[in-house]
């Protein structure tokens, strides 16, 4: 599925400018989130309320993922692989999705359908979080 348009958190926004992050040096994950999580644009730190539950094929703090920087003029910022998780012994059901920095400061979240709906990956049938068609974010 194609994640939503990526939020930037009001945090996320002045970290990125001021150069608190280093997106392609820092170390960066990707986490999921239920439909009844707070995550928003007042996210300052990863964990935010109900993440998806540490249970099949789903581990606590998500997947480590790579930005990677593109272009000159206007530079896209993406993930140099979609994170995917495996469904193992039970069904994944999350609405978004955050990238946070290791060290805890979320950059930015999505919803993981454009419905706004729950996406589920049945038992032994995976999620993959392709990224926007335009990437995380563009600076031009």
């Amino acid at each position: 599925m194609s994640a939503g348009s990526w939020l930037f958190t009001n945090t996320g926004r002045t970290s990125l400018i001021n150069g608190t992050f280093d997106v392609d040096t820092d170390a960066f994950k990707m986490a999921l989130f239920t439909s009844s999580s707070d995550i928003g644009a007042a996210t300052a730190s990863y964990p935010a309320s109900n993440e998806v539950a540490q249970a099949n094929g789903y581990l606590t703090g998500g997947v480590s993922v790579d930005l990677i920087l593109t272009g000159t003029t206007a530079v896209k910022c993406d993930v140099s692989t979609d994170p995917i998780w495996t469904a193992s012994g039970g069904s994944l059901v999350a609405r978004w999705g955050a990238l946070y920095e290791v060290s805890g400061n979320v950059l930015c979240y999505a919803l993981l359908d454009s419905a706004s709906a729950d996406v589920t990956a049945t038992d032994g049938n995976t999620l993959t979080v392709a990224t926007h068609a335009n990437g995380v974010f563009t600076l031009s």
